[in-house]
């Protein structure tokens, strides 16, 4: 078996896996931004941490409004672990971008910019795809100021779940728990802020709040 096919056979598995977990698991939602209301016309930035991101694909998948909205690209790894997540995210209706801070770095915030000039919602893990756990990278930031495109967090809790001895601590849930997903108050960030790290750390730091 090629390394491609590889890819391609672990990344169907994980989804038909995926599939059926979700079946079995309840989602409460809170949408405090107005996003599945259809309060907010253009494009967003959604924000969650990496190890949330099952989670949030579940919300994704239940709850997102892809007739009204012009769907979601997600940000991913480089790496072959990159190339299985974003044919799992295929599975499940949404785009891809690949890129990280160490490479296709540029190439992929041009591309991001792109999208959301065409009307894209971009969701990105801004601790990963490496860490440190629950610290926000710039990329989240700069992207906001060049496109004028709202942040939106996202926090995910599980009721039942196991945590992977990874850099991240990977949360998958349990079968028949329960994922409280939180769509937070949308944060706009100025193309010119007085304080770029300020403007970093109010991302983090409402992200760090709702994490566990």
């Amino acid at each position: 078996m090629t390394i491609m096919t590889r890819e391609r056979f672990l990344a169907g598995l994980a989804a038909n896996l995926l599939r059926v977990l979700f079946m079995t698991v309840r989602l409460r939602l809170d949408d405090r931004s107005g996003l599945l209301a259809g309060h907010v016309a253009g494009p967003v930035l959604v924000a969650f941490w990496h190890n949330r991101i099952l989670g949030i694909t579940l919300a994704f998948q239940r709850v997102y409004p892809f007739a009204s909205r012009g769907g979601v690209t997600v940000l991913t790894s480089p790496s072959r672990d990159g190339e299985i997540l974003s044919a799992v995210v295929a599975a499940f209706g949404m785009g891809s971008v690949r890129g990280s801070s160490s490479r296709r770095g540029s190439q992929a915030l041009r591309e991001l910019v792109r999208l959301v000039e065409a009307g894209r919602d971009i969701a990105i893990t801004p601790d990963g795809p490496r860490g440190p756990r629950y610290t926000l990278g710039p990329g989240l930031i700069s992207l906001a100021q060049m496109t004028g495109a709202p942040i939106l967090p996202m926090h995910a809790s599980f009721s039942r779940c196991v945590r992977m001895k990874t850099w991240d601590g990977f949360i998958i849930p349990l079968p028949f728990s329960t994922i409280s997903v939180t769509l937070d108050s949308l944060i706009k960030i100025p193309a010119k802020p007085d304080d770029f790290e300020a403007a970093r750390l109010t991302v983090e730091d409402c992200l760090k709040n709702a994490a566990d």
